[in-house]
């Protein structure tokens, strides 16, 4: 059996990137970060589906040492608000943060070459191409390519990196995750992590919109 690595942030992209990978036959293991974000609540949620999937290894990485040099962002200073509105709008730029997933990727992909794995997973789709340039399809095509560079001779021959979602919406994403059984009740998207989602930040507005167009229960409790 093939080995995957899923980057697991919590939230549906990645839970539905990890049923996929499960689906398509691999041992699953998952990495998840704590760069300093606005909150927790996602890696505790990251941690519960990790193990309803039943994930073989399951690391939370700690980044709080770098957050000062990335604090640029509404996620990681509690001093910039977390804009509301639709997710593709020009407000939500400040949810960037610098090099965000260049930095984990180049630490999960670590970790695949250790686990000897023939993929990594990465949940980004098509909606997140307006506002978040490491999201895009170009991003992944370089990432996959240097991976094989930086570790040619001991990673896998045939490995790949996988964004399953690079093409398709948030929309297809809940309607392949109800395929997939994908408990998305364990999953966390809202940038604020109060008791509820908000409802009202654009990672709420975008999780709302997609189970309603796909047509999907939505199991979420928001504020609004």
């Amino acid at each position: 059996m093939n080995k995957a690595v899923v980057v697991l942030s919590g939230g549906m992209d990645s839970a539905t990137a990890l049923y996929q990978a499960k689906a398509d036959g691999n041992e699953l293991y998952a990495i998840s970060f704590d760069y300093g974000q606005r909150h927790k609540k996602e890696l505790d949620y990251a941690k519960k589906l990790a193990e309803v999937a039943g994930v073989k290894e399951h690391h939370i990485v700690n980044l709080t040492s770098i957050t000062e040099l990335i604090s640029n962002s509404s996620l990681t200073n509690k001093e910039i608000d977390v804009p509301e509105g639709h997710y593709a709008a020009e407000n939500m730029k400040l949810t960037v943060v610098p090099n965000r997933n260049m930095i984990m990727y180049a630490v999960a992909l670590g970790y695949a070459v250790n686990v000897k794995a023939s993929s990594m997973y990465v949940g980004v789709h098509a909606g997140d191409h307006a506002i978040y340039p490491d999201c895009r399809p170009e991003f992944i095509e370089a990432l996959d390519v240097i991976a094989k560079i930086a570790n040619e001779g001991f990673i896998k021959k045939d490995f790949q990196v996988k964004a399953p979602f690079v093409h398709i919406s948030k929309t297809n994403i809940a309607k392949l995750g109800s395929q997939l059984g994908v408990p998305y009740e364990l999953t966390w998207s809202c940038y604020k992590g109060r008791d509820k989602h908000c409802g009202k930040c654009g990672t709420c507005v975008e999780r709302k919109e997609a189970f309603q167009l796909a047509g999907v229960v939505d199991p979420t409790q928001y504020d609004l």
